[in-house]
């Protein structure tokens, strides 16, 4: 069996908030093995972003243990393991499509032991989102749904081993929403990193994912783990599937009944 790239151990977050103690994560266990993408799901508040900020190194746990290729989310974060997609491109408004897609390798490269995409590569995917034909054009002239594809080919340009993605395609519509399922899903069958996708989406956690983690109600802890009986690669007939219908009502259960608890 191979080894998880990450393993959670009974991990558990407090915050402190003025004269009150949040308990934001109780006890929350899983591995994730390489290439695998896996997504997090459950009510507002639960801790999902939390959880993915701890496994990335922007912040510590209380109580338990992880581990990222065999070191702490720290030391991994410093050899820049990480590609984080944030809700908001966070594109700089003064670069090119092209220039926004290169930043983080600017910046980033000093500790990285693994390489990332070449510019041949890069060009490539560029032009497999549709923006091959936009790489000088700045982040104004470009739609929503546009500003978040070169977010996506951004954080692939980095070559790491893990994504973070919280809540990527929140702020877009429906319909944009959905393609961009299906287009993160064609670039991650090409790169296969392994993918940890906060989402409040029960069809898009669904669509995308190997196995979907249920959190409780603060303090978020694990309520199931479902693996996903669909197979790959996936287009959209798979929604019209019973497979797809059964696993989306299975998870929408156990959030109203973790709710009711």
């Amino acid at each position: 069996m191979t080894a998880p790239i990450i393993s959670l151990d009974d991990v558990s977050k407090r915050f402190r908030k003025r004269t009150q103690t949040v308990h934001a994560l109780d006890r929350v266990s899983l591995d994730i093995a390489p290439g695998e993408f896996v997504s997090f799901i459950g009510p507002s508040g639960c801790g999902k972003s939390t959880l993915l900020r701890i496994v990335g190194g922007l912040l510590e746990h209380d109580g338990g243990e992880v581990v990222v290729s065999g070191e702490s989310p720290a030391r991994a974060r410093r050899h820049k393991r990480f590609g984080f997609v944030p809700q908001a491109p966070a594109l700089l408004p003064w670069r090119t499509v092209r220039r926004n897609v290169e930043l983080l390798d600017e910046l980033n490269r000093r500790g990285a032991d693994h390489p990332s995409l070449d510019d041949a590569q890069t060009l490539e995917l560029l032009e497999e989102v549709g923006l091959g034909s936009f790489l000088d054009a700045l982040p104004g002239e470009l739609s929503g749904g546009m500003q978040q594809r070169v977010a996506l080919v951004r954080a692939f340009k980095l070559g790491a081993p893990v994504l973070l993605m919280d809540e990527p395609f929140s702020a877009l519509d429906e319909i944009t929403r959905v393609d961009m399922r299906y287009l993160l899903l064609e670039l991650w069958e090409r790169i296969r990193a392994t993918v940890l996708f906060v989402t409040h989406s029960i069809p898009e956690a669904v669509t995308l994912s190997d196995r979907v983690v249920v959190l409780a109600p603060r303090p978020g802890r694990v309520v199931e783990i479902v693996d996903v009986p669909l197979p790959r690669p996936r287009h959209d007939d798979l929604e019209d599937s019973a497979a797809f219908h059964d696993t989306v009502a299975h998870i929408r259960g156990l959030l109203r009944h973790g709710m009711q608890r």
